[in-house]
């Protein structure tokens, strides 16, 4: 069966912001989702161009998605 959007934005509720406590679904964070075939593309952003936890975010949402 065929990766849906609604499939990957269900992964991405998995994924949560450490200090708000909320998912990157919730917070309104993910912009886009482009799927082609097994390829899935998720384009999010975050809650601050700072954020110290980006890179365990970002590693966060590729490992739901996948």
């Amino acid at each position: 069966m065929p990766v849906t959007e609604k499939d990957v934005r269900d992964a991405l509720k998995t994924v949560k912001d450490p200090e708000l406590g909320l998912d990157l679904v919730v917070l309104g964070l993910v912009y886009d989702i482009q799927i082609q075939e097994a390829d899935v593309k998720a384009y999010i952003s975050l809650t601050s161009p700072m954020c110290p936890v980006a890179e365990q975010i970002v590693d966060e949402a590729k490992l739901a998605i996948a």
